[in-house]
């Protein structure tokens, strides 16, 4: 990422301040666009990214009092033609349109949650409604589950993606929900079949949420879906790998053995780094050779031991190679750089660990000196 680069900025900016405040005076010729946009941007250089869509929420209702059955038809009538039906993939929309979201989640939740769903309905198709929703699955879980069940149907692929979105269990920045794992299991048996993938990425993300607490219903419902052939087969496969993605790290002999690997297969392994000791910021080389049958299936990660401030050890595994051993089994070589300026996780000087992983289960290991 660019030096200076702001997302919240590009996302949340005077412009797009002052698009939103034109499509709302050409829904109403009373709403003052100049005092909107004076007063969202008095605030907004000084927020970070969700408090711009809470702030930006909160003034569209100072500019608009009323409740939901009252400012529904301009918000509609404010709303700008849907993104491009005709995709089978796509981003969110645009991210100006989520404050409508909040807006409507706090008219609507409690007191109008049919009115709001329709709202949703609308706005997803412009901008994933996927935060928004969760207010209404907390206060009325079966109206909206009942809802979704039409929505897992619906002509626009942005709709039918809120259906998976919006119930998964662990969503990033979203509210969390009461639902029971298993609750949406129903809706995601309409959605995996789906021709987008915008949809099936949705489902399979949903599905390595699950993982986190109840991987065995994910193994069972993808083998469900596996012997009733309503995805194509290239399709179905890689959602299964995408969804198992954080339990086939983990080493889940189950996963594995759905992927193909077998974790109880005989590969000799050695692994050898370049270096004794590595300096924070430099590259560390690794090499392997494995032998064992001809054509066996061998999933390679390794995972490294950093020590943490205060003793503690914390173990990540890294992706290397997807294969099978040849006659003359497999090499691999690997550079791993040792960042000194991530921002997500600070190196520590001392002894690491590196560990190879075949199918899941540690073939070798070896270890180097981490020095400033």
């Amino acid at each position: 990422m660019a030096s200076g680069f702001s997302l919240k900025d590009q996302l949340f900016n005077a412009e797009k301040v002052r698009y939103l405040a034109g499509l709302f005076h050409g829904a109403d010729a009373g709403f003052d666009a100049l005092g909107f946009e004076a007063r969202v941007m008095a605030r907004l250089p000084e927020l970070e990214l969700k408090q711009r869509i809470t702030w930006i929420a909160e003034v569209l209702g100072e500019m608009l009092p009323g409740d939901l059955p009252e400012v529904a038809p301009v918000l509609s009538a404010a709303l700008p033609a849907p993104l491009d039906p005709t995709k089978s993939d796509d981003d969110f929309g645009d991210f100006i349109f989520a404050p409508l979201g909040e807006w409507v989640a706090e008219l609507g939740a409690e007191q109008h949650p049919d009115l709001g769903l329709d709202l949703l309905e609308e706005i997803t198709q412009r901008f994933s409604m996927e935060w928004a929703i969760r207010p209404f699955l907390n206060a009325h879980p079966n109206l909206v589950l009942t809802r979704m069940q039409g929505w897992a149907g619906h002509d626009s692929y942005h709709v039918r993606r809120l259906v998976s979105e919006g119930t998964r269990p662990r969503l990033p920045w979203g509210q969390a929900v009461g639902l029971g794992l298993q609750d949406p299991l129903p809706l995601l048996d309409q959605l995996h079949g789906d021709p987008t993938r915008y949809v099936t990425r949705s489902v399979a993300n949903h599905l390595n949420d699950i993982t986190k607490k109840e991987p065995d219903l994910v193994f069972d419902r993808l083998e469900q879906w596996h012997t009733r052939a309503e995805q194509q087969p290239e399709e179905l496969d890689w959602m299964t790998r995408h969804a198992l993605r954080g339990v086939v790290k983990a080493g889940h002999p189950r996963a594995l053995k759905m992927l193909g690997y077998d974790p109880e297969a005989e590969v000799r392994a050695v692994l050898e780094l370049d270096a004794a000791e590595v300096k924070i910021g430099e590259t560390l080389g690794l090499s392997c050779s494995l032998s064992g049958s001809k054509g066996q299936p061998v999933l390679v990660d390794y995972r490294i031991h950093f020590p943490r401030p205060g003793g503690k050890i914390s173990a990540k595994v890294f992706k290397w190679k997807q294969g099978r051993l040849g006659q003359d089994g497999l090499q691999l070589a690997k550079a791993h750089k040792l960042k000194g300026d991530a921002t997500t996780f600070t190196l520590v000087p001392g002894a690491h660990v590196v560990e190879l992983m075949v199918n899941g289960r540690v073939a070798a290991n070896a270890s180097f000196e981490l020095v400033r």
